[in-house]
């Protein structure tokens, strides 16, 4: 593999899931996954085995029908979990097992109620049973951001040596800043004898926001996988946005200069396919996904996009699979905008019909926000009926303009 080339992890139906409003049945998470596959990643988690039968069912049914990306379970650092997850992903032709514990002090003394040194002897352990039912075993060391450095060091040798083959070292609560991710992966990565073994994996949340900005910092200390979901979803205030992590490497490649496996053209499709299982929807401005990531309200950027599009896009809104980029009818709009929707729907407009055309439509735009061609057709129908009474109606034409040429089209 390319010393660029990033794993990407996808954890949509186990992390993901977790967060409440996300539950899945399993013929859901069974057409997401294939939908996940279609998509390109790399790693498909595909659930918490010995969390229920259903989700144990769950996993097995993905491991059987779905192809192409390695299918992980997870599992706690114990043999019933280990063995749990090992049944449920038997069926598929590449497996891992993902087993786990944490390692910082708070955790140990406080939830677990464990002494480092069992939790040592419970990860070897837990490594070496899941080796003996695959050769892929991933380890992460829960709340590994707030480990005593020291510990955890000595914790990831030990699993390497185990038979670990991926690291991960995820920031659990979100509590890291960008440029402390980016030297906590250097510093372990340097520190561990046996680190150019295995591959290095980061796993961030977004309780502070900085779950995306934390894991392209640690690529640049030496990750080479990143664990992510569609849309974000997770615990909390959820995961590091696959959709983000991606285009982030696609768009700025010249200070990001990674590859990943992603068909971005199914960005959107995934995400959409997301909201309609689960019901819940996406923010408005959620980058790359949102309803309003390709549209355009205000005068000024309808005029620079009229002109050319790159004024005010850095990426095409096909490239990530949204049918086309929207100019906004609103109370911010511009004539030029306003002109160029009324020749979408059909209709043109002298320049003294534009100026009534225009104060009209951001009087209505005032008073219900939005204006859609229904009711631009209704405000030039109405000011023509005016001026001549016996101007015929207009009506809105089924036109699709070609987007490259306008710049625009129907919205997201």
């Amino acid at each position: 593999m390319s010393s660029t080339r990033v794993t990407i992890f996808d954890t949509t139906l186990r992390d993901g899931e977790q967060a409440p409003g996300f539950s899945m049945h399993t013929d859901e998470k069974l057409q997401l996954a294939r939908k996940l596959a279609s998509l390109g990643v790399d790693i498909l988690e595909a659930g918490f085995p010995i969390a229920s039968d259903a989700d144990a069912e769950a996993v097995r049914m993905i491991a059987t029908h779905v192809r192409g990306p390695v299918i992980a379970a997870l599992a706690r650092c114990n043999s019933a979990d280990i063995e749990r997850a090992a049944w449920a992903i038997a069926p598929a032709p590449r497996r891992r097992i993902h087993t786990f514990i944490a390692t910082s002090d708070l955790h140990l003394e406080r939830k677990l109620r464990i002494t480092r040194q069992e939790c040592m002897d419970a990860a070897i352990a837990a490594v070496r049973l899941a080796r003996r039912y695959t050769d892929d075993v991933q380890f992460s060391a829960e709340d590994a951001t707030r480990s005593d450095p020291e510990f955890l060091w000595r914790i990831v040798e030990a699993v390497i040596h185990a038979g670990a083959t991926t690291i991960n070292l995820p920031d659990t609560v979100g509590y890291s800043t960008p440029d402390e991710i980016k030297n906590f992966f250097s510093r372990v990565i340097q520190r561990v004898p046996s680190s150019d073994q295995v591959v290095w994996s980061t796993h961030c949340h977004d309780d502070l926001g900085l779950a995306v900005a934390n894991s392209l910092a640690a690529l640049e200390g030496g990750a080479r996988q990143v664990e992510c979901t569609i849309n974000g979803i997770g615990e909390r205030a959820g995961n590091a946005s696959l959709e983000e992590v991606v285009m982030a490497t696609r768009v700025r490649s010249d200070r990001l200069p990674y590859e990943t496996a992603i068909d971005t053209k199914g960005l959107y499709p995934a995400s959409q396919l997301l909201t309609a299982v689960t019901g819940e929807g996406v923010q408005a401005n959620k980058a790359i996904v949102g309803r309003n990531a390709f549209a355009h309200e205000a005068g000024i950027h309808q005029d620079g996009m009229l002109k050319d599009r790159r004024t005010y896009e850095i990426m095409h809104p096909q490239d990530v699979g949204v049918p086309k980029a929207t100019l906004v009818l609103g109370k911010h709009s511009g004539r030029h905008a306003v002109q160029r929707r009324s020749e979408q729907i059909g209709v043109t407009l002298d320049r003294a019909e534009l100026d009534v055309v225009y104060k009209a439509v951001i009087a209505h735009a005032v008073r219900e926000k939005i204006v859609t061609d229904a009711d631009l057709s209704a405000i030039v129908q109405r000011i023509r009926r005016i001026a001549a009474p016996d101007a015929p109606a207009l009506h809105i034409l089924d036109i699709d303009a070609n987007p490259a040429e306008v710049g625009y089209g129907h919205g997201v």
